[in-house]
């Protein structure tokens, strides 16, 4: 009999121990070789196993335990008789439906969307790997959606859905009218990752001298460019034209005015970046983090969308490399998305400034003598005053406000500026 061992690998230099965050596979089940098998929890990122040969896996560690890298969490038995799969299969749908199968007519099959609106629009949860399966096997969601929906339940669904009840399982309508009037509870282990950023937080709050300055900026000039140019745009680069590349680029030419914004303290000394290195504040299913655009300074609007999109999709997806993470000299995050309208965003350190975005929301401002509506964004800096002074920090600010409101200023020669700031 050949044992194979799983081990844990080292998520990147510093780390010694991770969390088992989910398997992917049955404990006693047929695998594949370089099938994911299981994903691991860092203090920095998630990491996905694959298995190093076909055949039989034996679980040795329960979800959400902590182990060692380096340790065995699972062993593989190559010369046990089991049916091995050639890829995986989407777990999230019951195993067992006792139906007479028909395809669909071509009336229930909605016409194909982009990928963004079908994952949003698609009436099941998918896992990572379920979604990755998909995209190899070219499987239209929209088209797999309306063959479970036309299949006929029978007595073994019913008898699924009986147990998976009996286990705490409600709908989403239904925990929404029982919720309150009882005196239940759930308790979770904290991720390592919640953990870290639990830290991380706690830390920044007690050692660096922060603060924070406010400011506004009228949206009108980026509404009008967008949408103007918003069409041409994306048939060429094949990306939308959102707002995070305007203020990547208009903090990348602030930065060069004050650089102290771009520094960073390392013990009794202050390291100044010649490069600025964006990082994006993203919300994903394991919690917020903090993708890196390098570079960013040479990058034009089309490149930063493009590479705003690809992290965001890896962090949607879990897969999200400690590398893509680390390194950051400056931050932005946009709780704007979420309806914020104003607050003071906490430093992402060793870096020594993060930029607050919010909502947009039409108000009455004063142009020329007169009362105009417009959008109007609030900005907030939040900064460590240990080396960055007041001066720099508000000068940056009201140059990142200067930049937004005039685009074209973002260039330096061109007779048609806007243009080709957007190469269109």
């Amino acid at each position: 009999m050949m044992i194979i061992d799983i081990i844990v690998p080292s998520p990147g230099e510093s780390i010694s121990e991770v969390q088992i965050a989910s398997w992917l596979v049955e404990n006693g089940s047929g695998i594949a070789k370089d099938m994911e098998i299981v994903e691991v929890d860092s203090d920095k990122a998630t990491l996905s196993i694959t298995a190093e040969a076909s055949g039989k896996i034996e679980i040795l560690v329960e979800e959400g335990e902590m182990v060692d890298v380096g340790s065995i969490i699972a062993k593989i038995d190559t010369e046990a008789k089991v049916t091995i799969p050639k890829k995986s299969t989407v777990a999230d749908i019951p195993k067992e439906v006792n139906t007479v199968q028909h395809k669909p007519s071509p009336a229930t099959v909605e016409e194909e969307k982009p990928k963004e609106s079908q994952d949003e629009n698609f009436a099941f949860k998918l896992s990572p790997l379920a979604r990755k399966l998909m995209e190899e096997e070219q499987i239209n969601p929209n088209e797999m959606e309306a063959f479970y929906k036309s299949l006929r339940l029978g007595v073994k669904d019913i008898e699924f859905f009986k147990n998976a009840k009996a286990d705490g399982f409600s709908g989403k309508q239904e925990s929404l009218n029982s919720w309150g009037g009882g005196r239940e509870k759930t308790e979770k282990k904290m991720s390592m990752l919640r953990k870290k950023l639990a830290q991380r937080l706690v830390s920044v709050k007690n050692e660096t001298a922060m603060l924070t300055t406010f400011n506004e900026v009228n949206m009108s000039a980026i509404f009008e460019i967008r949408k103007k140019y918003k069409e041409a745009f994306k048939e060429k680069h094949g990306v939308g034209l959102g707002f995070m590349s305007f203020f990547t680029k208009a903090v990348t030419i602030a930065i060069k005015s004050f650089p102290q914004i771009n520094s960073m303290i390392d013990d009794n000394s202050v390291v100044n970046y010649q490069y600025a290195d964006i990082s994006i504040a993203v919300s994903s299913p394991k919690g917020l983090v903090v993708p890196v655009i390098r570079n960013a300074e040479t990058l034009n609007l089309a490149q930063i969308e493009t590479e705003v999109k690809r992290l965001a999709l890896k962090a949607r997806d879990g897969k999200l490399s400690l590398d893509e993470m680390t390194g950051g000299t400056f931050t932005i995050t946009n709780g704007g998305v979420f309806g914020s309208m104003l607050s003071t965003p906490i430093i992402n350190p060793p870096q020594s400034a993060i930029l607050g975005m919010h909502n947009i929301i039409d108000r009455p401002i004063a142009v020329n003598g007169k009362v105009e509506i417009h959008p109007i964004m609030y900005l907030a800096l939040s900064y460590d005053h240990r080396i960055v002074d007041g001066r720099e920090s508000v000068g940056f600010l009201v140059k990142v406000k200067e930049l937004l409101e005039s685009p074209e200023k973002m260039l330096f020669e061109g007779e048609e500026p806007i243009t080709a700031l957007l190469s269109v």
